[in-house]
């Protein structure tokens, strides 16, 4: 086909074809990706010049320019990225199994999960246990959830319909769960818990990075290789089944991947919104809604989106380092309605 480049893995024993214009758009996004990271990491109180950055990043720099670089600004430039990409890839992953454009990790539940787990934690056990094991919390938190999910939804099998209706109510129970356990907490100052249910990447370390990295790095191209899965249950079960494909059993594997990608993005950068449901949408304009290529485009647009939140928010009230969840939630919330408007007058 023209307009498609063959992809050989294990000697022709797995074989995809990827549209060109999805692989250029993708090349131009990390592209771009790696641009804002440069840009953004020399902006803040001290400015230091992109090719100052990149002497820095490499280990050439001033030893000032390195302290601010690679202790301080880069950690969380490449937690932004990693973040953002793992909300994006796990909400296009949601979109694709349950079959709705309004599916997402905050959608249904899974960050709700997260954030009862890390908000128990941090306002019951922070100072009895160390502060490391949050991430731990938040990713069973998500976990747990997704197992209550699948066993509500299941009857005979989980159809889209059920998941997604489900996920709605396990959401709102987990908002409010979230608040109660705010306003019970038996510490005067909650502070810390809302800072990280707003989502931020404020003082993230390379720890962080290595917290996030292997997920993001092993899931996303897993759930690539399930592409095809992805497509043909677009057509609907039945037909899906009479191609041979495993249904309930890819359905479960790209839910898995799909928390997985949420837990471990929520677990170092808190509640981050909108990012799963954003980022596949605006791919879907650009490459189509064939899952190999709305997959890539996904994670590159919402590691920039991230980024450049990030970005605002460290440079557009200084002194003061604002939330990135609160620049998410100003261009999200507006973006859902959007959504909502036009699925209404499609009809």
């Amino acid at each position: 086909m023209k307009g498609h480049v063959p992809v050989r893995l294990r000697r022709g024993e797995i074989s995809y074809l990827v549209e060109k214009k999805a692989l250029k758009i993708s090349l131009l996004l990390l592209v771009v990706c790696v641009v804002i990271a440069i840009v953004s990491t020399g902006m803040g109180e001290m400015y230091i010049s992109p090719i100052d950055v990149v002497k820095s990043v490499i280990g050439i720099g001033a030893d000032d320019h390195a302290l601010v670089v690679q202790k301080l600004r880069l950690p969380r430039i490449v937690i932004s990225m990693l973040v953002g990409s793992a909300l994006a890839a796990a909400g296009a992953i949601m979109q694709g199994i349950i079959r709705n454009p309004l599916a997402s990790p905050d959608m249904m539940g899974v960050t709700g999960g997260a954030s009862v787990a890390a908000v128990i934690f941090l306002t019951y056990f922070n100072g009895m246990i160390s502060i490391r094991w949050l991430p731990v919390s938040a990713m069973l938190g998500a976990a747990v959830v997704s197992v209550i999910l699948y066993m509500l939804a299941w009857k005979k099998g989980v159809t889209p319909i059920r998941l997604i209706l489900v996920g709605i109510g396990m959401s709102s129970l987990m908002s409010a769960g979230t608040t109660m356990m705010i306003v019970f907490s038996p510490k005067n100052d909650p502070g810390t818990a809302y800072l990280w249910l707003t989502g931020s990447v404020y003082a993230s370390n390379w720890e962080n990075v290595m917290t996030v990295l292997p997920w993001t790095v092993i899931l996303i191209p897993i759930a690539f290789l399930l592409a095809r899965h992805v497509n043909i249950g677009q057509l609907g079960d039945d037909v899906a089944a009479s191609a041979g494909s495993a249904v309930e059993a890819n359905r479960l594997l790209l839910l898995f991947i799909s928390v997985a990608l949420a837990g471990s993005a929520v677990s170092v950068a808190g509640a981050i919104g909108f990012i799963g449901l954003i980022a596949p949408h605006m791919a879907r304009k650009w490459v189509g809604s064939s899952f190999d290529s709305l997959l890539p485009v996904s994670a590159l647009l919402g590691g920039a989106i991230v980024m450049l939140a990030d970005l605002a928010g460290r440079t557009f009230f200084l002194p003061h380092d604002v939330p990135v969840g609160v620049f998410t939630a100003a261009v999200g919330a507006p973006f859902f309605i959007y959504l909502l408007y036009t699925k209404r007058n499609s009809r």
